[in-house]
């Protein structure tokens, strides 16, 4: 079995055979920027790396505007950030990158919360489950999902909702879960599920097939029937893992993966269930800099 270096290496070489004129960007973690006809939407943007010790020491985790300034622009107009949940590797950095491409952020009533303690409440949408939102090319809905349970296959970190009433109360663990929603975009023709923790609501999530799963693997080993469960309902032509680098560990240096998240054996576990899907990485916005 390949180690998980050697695979990453090996699903980037992979072609994710878009449509002409949309691409897709990976921000690390579960971030990414879509844009199609010059229009933009960011999902999970997270690019200022709250550090470990952020954590260990309960210190205010926000946003880096220079890591902003480095690793988040658009080539034109930004339709919207959408979040999948507001744990702080995903949530961070959304608020900032509204403001700053003057557009609203999409998601959780813990997002709204977000959003207001940074003085942006008039740029927080709080969504209700499938409605279609028009965001320029990009259709966009969210189905309600569920967080893996991380800690011991028994509890999701940092459940609930967000509730801090100032800024300098968010230590990372702060950053409550929240509602967790998976992300339908349909745009150029296609369909895209982004999935940013590997755990589902099957009674929520139905039978509509998607060209794109971008699938969130860490903490799938504490998912019973994860990929069982999953791939049939979305029926992904191309299969991408996300939210395998460590969350931790600041862009712009050699990427670590998480321990234990066995990237190597995501095409093994894929094919053992679904016999169409193909498995597809892309590289993270720092290595396309190198």
């Amino acid at each position: 079995m390949p180690t998980d270096a050697p695979a990453s290496g090996e699903l980037e070489a992979r072609s994710l055979e878009l449509p002409p004129g949309l691409e897709i960007q990976w921000l690390g973690v579960s971030g990414y920027r879509l844009t199609y006809e010059n229009v933009s939407l960011f999902v999970d943007p997270y690019v200022s790396r709250v550090p470990l010790r952020s954590l260990l020491l309960r210190r205010a985790a926000i946003p880096d505007p220079a890591m902003l300034d480095r690793y988040i622009s658009a080539p034109g107009p930004v339709a919207g950030v959408l979040v999948g949940h507001t744990h702080f590797d995903h949530a961070v950095d959304a608020p900032a990158v509204a403001r700053r491409l003057g557009t609203k952020a999409y998601g959780s009533a813990s997002l709204a919360r977000l959003m207001r303690l940074h003085g942006l409440g008039d740029l927080a949408v709080e969504v209700v489950p499938r409605r279609a939102f028009e965001l320029g090319p990009f259709v966009v809905s969210f189905i309600p999902s569920r967080h893996s349970k991380l800690l011991f296959g028994r509890r999701v970190p940092f459940a609930g909702e967000l509730t801090c009433d100032h800024l300098d109360g968010l230590a990372p663990s702060a950053y409550k879960c929240g509602q967790v929603w998976g992300i339908r975009i349909e745009v150029a023709g296609i369909s895209l599920y982004h999935q940013g923790s590997a755990d589902l609501d099957d009674r929520e999530l139905g039978g509509e097939s998607v060209d794109v799963f971008l699938a969130g693997v860490a903490g799938r080993s504490v998912t019973p029937r994860y990929w069982e469960r999953i791939l049939p309902r979305l029926d992904p032509r191309i299969v991408v893992p996300t939210h395998y680098d460590d969350f931790f560990a600041p862009l712009g240096r050699e990427p670590k993966l998480l321990r234990r998240v066995n990237l190597a054996s995501v095409p093994e576990e894929v094919a053992a269930v679904s016999a169409d899907a193909r498995v597809a990485a892309l590289r993270r916005i720092d290595d396309l800099r190198r």
